[in-house]
C-alpha cells in the first residue's frame, strides 16, 4: 500500500514535485513551507507526498518547516536541547524518544491551554488589549504621584481643574484689581514654596 492510499482521510494531501514546488490538492493551488506552516498553526491536517515516487515525505518537510522559522531568529529550540538531542540518534534509548517528546509536548499543550483559559478569566477575552488598558492607567498614576512631589505643578493642576463659578459682569477697574489680586496671590505661594525650600536645605 502506497503512503498516499493510507493517508487518513480528513487529512490534506501535499504533492512535492521535483522542482521542489508544493501543490496543495484540496486547493488546487501551489503553497509554500509558510503556507503549510500557517496549516499546522490552524490544526489542518496534512501529509505530504513525493509527486514521482508517492513516498511519504511529512517528516522532513516539518523538519524543513521547523528549519525555516528557526533561520528567521525565531529560536525556538534551544541549542542545549538540539545536542542532547542528536546525542539519541544512534544510541539503544533512540525508540524511546519520540514518545517521550510527543507526551511532553501534549501535556505542555494541555497546560498552555489551561494558562489561556486562566489570562482570559482574569483579563477578559483580550488580554493583552487588557494589558494595555492597564499600563495606561498606571502611568496616569506615575504622573499624579510625580505631581503630588511637585508642590508648584500640583497647585497649579488644582487651580486648571477647578471649575471657575460663575461671576457677575465686573468693571474695569474691578477686573484690573483682580488680577493683581491673583497676581499677589502666586506671589505668595512661591515665597511660601521658597520657605519651605531654605527650611529643608538648611535642616540638613
Amino acid at each position: 500500500m502506497s503512503g498516499e492510499q493510507s493517508a487518513t482521510a480528513n487529512a490534506v494531501v501535499i504533492k512535492k514535485y521535483a522542482n521542489r514546488r508544493l501543490y496543495n490538492t484540496a486547493t488546487s493551488t501551489y503553497v509554500t513551507l509558510d503556507d503549510l506552516s500557517d496549516m499546522v498553526k490552524k490544526g489542518t491536517d496534512f501529509v505530504v507526498y513525493d509527486a514521482k515516487s508517492g513516498e511519504d515525505i511529512t517528516r522532513s518537510v516539518l523538519t524543513q518547516i521547523i528549519f525555516e522559522e528557526e533561520s528567521k531568529g525565531q529560536n525556538l529550540l534551544p541549542i542545549k536541547f538540539l545536542r542532547q538531542l542528536i546525542h539519541f540518534y544512534g544510541d539503544s534509548m533512540q525508540a524511546f524518544v519520540p514518545g517521550y517528546l510527543e507526551m511532553s509536548l501534549e501535556s505542555l499543550t494541555k497546560e498552555q491551554d489551561k494558562l489561556r483559559s486562566q489570562m482570559a478569566e482574569i483579563w477578559g477575552a483580550d488580554p493583552f488589549k487588557a494589558m494595555q488598558e492597564q499600563t495606561e492607567r498606571n502611568m496616569v498614576m506615575f504622573h499624579d504621584a510625580m505631581r503630588m512631589f511637585n508642590p508648584f505643578t500640583a497647585a497649579m493642576a488644582g487651580q486648571q481643574g477647578q471649575p471657575k463659578p460663575a461671576e457677575p459682569s465686573k468693571s474695569r477697574e474691578q477686573q484690573a484689581q483682580g488680577g493683581k489680586d491673583d497676581l499677589q496671590a502666586l506671589k505668595d505661594q512661591l515665597t511660601a514654596m521658597q520657605r519651605k525650600i531654605d527650611a529643608i536645605a538648611g535642616g540638613k
